[in-house]
């Protein structure tokens, strides 16, 4: 399936906006974590307590440029932090990422290491093209987190800056939750992924990281592509 990525809409606003979209294929995702990459999991979980443990969440360069770019469309809850502070801050309290499947728990590890945001979705369940713009009337989100009873829709407000396809929002509040429609599962054959920066980090050695993760633990094959204010649309 050809994929396409813009940014556009963001450049004028956000202008240290980048990310790497990368196509996975081929796919056979374990549903439990193999052991080496259990093992690669613990040591990046240990190198990340090492070099930020007893530094404040804000401090962490990666991390406040997030928070920044969440001030930016009106964020200010503290509830509502991205998805990498979110890792971080639970790694540095003693906690292990989650095990959810190799897939999910191989882009997680890379989000620690490179204190980048990090998602993903079944690629035969989205509905290309993919942007990362601001909110528009009609929008639906279908929240993955919803407790028992609650209703799971959760459409974004105005202004909010989501990451979209032709059919709805994939993940609220930029890279803050995704949409319980396109999770990656055992089940995923290919998927697409976008790694993400504001200013802070490498999105292409990000991706580089995660291919090689995902090569060893779940198989297939990764094309890469990178989006910013120079490029704001590439196709895979």
């Amino acid at each position: 399936m050809p994929l396409s990525l813009d940014i556009g809409e963001l450049v004028p606003a956000f202008p240290d906006f980048s990310a790497a979209l990368v196509v996975a294929e081929g796919l056979s995702i374990p549903a439990e974590r193999p052991e080496a990459l259990d093992a690669e999991i613990r040591r990046r979980e240990a190198e990340c307590r090492e070099r930020w443990g007893g530094t404040e969440l804000s401090a962490i360069p990666g991390v406040a440029a997030w928070r920044a770019a969440y001030r930016a469309f009106g964020i200010k809850k503290t509830s509502y932090r991205c998805s990498v502070e979110r890792i971080v801050k639970n790694v540095l309290a003693g906690r292990e990422l989650p095990r959810i499947n190799a897939f999910v728990d191989a882009y997680n590890a890379v989000s620690l290491a490179h204190v980048l945001c990090v998602g993903a979705d079944d690629v035969d369940r989205i509905e290309p093209p993919l942007a990362f713009r601001y909110s528009r009337p009609g929008d639906s989100f279908v929240d993955m987190a919803a407790e028992p009873g609650e209703d799971p829709n959760d459409p974004p407000k105005p202004g909010e800056v989501v990451y979209a396809d032709a059919r709805h929002v994939l993940c609220r509040r930029w890279n803050w939750r995704q949409d319980a429609r396109t999770l990656v599962t055992p089940q995923t054959t290919g998927a697409v992924v976008t790694l993400q920066a504001n200013g802070v980090g490498d999105p292409l050695a990000a991706a580089d990281d995660l291919a090689r993760l995902l090569r060893d633990s779940c198989g297939g094959a990764c094309r890469v592509a990178v989006v910013s204010a120079a490029s704001p649309r590439v196709s895979l």
